[in-house]
C-alpha cells in the first residue's frame, strides 16, 4: 500500500468506528501530533487522546474525505475532511479540517491537524 492508499484506510477505518486499530497499525512509538490547542508526543499520551476524543462522542453520524493527496516523495499526505457527531452533551458538531502526514516507512511521524477552533 502507498501512503494515499494508507491515509485513505485511516479514514475507512475510523468510518468503520476502528480510529484505534488504525491508530495502532499506522502511528509510530514517537508520533508527533500537533493541532491549534496543543501539541502531544509519544504514542501513549496521542493514544490516550484519541480514547479521550472518542469517549466524548455520543453518536458518529458521517465522516467524509473531501480532498486527498500525497507526495510520495516527501512522504507527506494532506487529508482535508468534514465529520458531523453529536458529543455526549448533546452538541452537535460538524469539524471541518485537514490533516498533513508525514510518514517514515510504515508509521506516521508526525501529524499536523489545521481547523478553525471559534465555534
Amino acid at each position: 500500500m502507498n501512503y494515499k492508499e494508507k491515509a485513505k484506510d485511516i479514514y475507512y477505518q475510523l468510518q468503520q468506528d476502528k480510529l484505534l486499530d488504525a491508530f495502532d497499525q499506522y502511528y509510530g512509538n514517537d508520533i508527533i501530533m500537533t493541532e491549534p490547542r496543543g501539541t502531544r508526543t509519544g504514542k501513549a499520551e496521542c493514544r490516550q487522546y484519541e480514547e479521550q476524543f472518542l469517549a466524548s462522542i455520543g453518536e458518529f453520524h458521517s465522516l467524509e474525505i473531501v480532498n486527498l493527496a500525497s507526495d510520495v516523495e516527501e512522504g507527506v499526505t494532506f487529508i482535508e475532511s468534514v465529520m458531523d457527531v453529536t458529543f455526549k452533551g448533546g452538541q452537535r458538531a460538524k469539524m471541518e479540517q485537514v490533516a498533513v502526514q508525514r510518514w517514515k516507512g510504515d508509521h506516521i511521524v508526525h501529524e499536523r491537524f489545521y481547523y478553525n477552533t471559534e465555534q
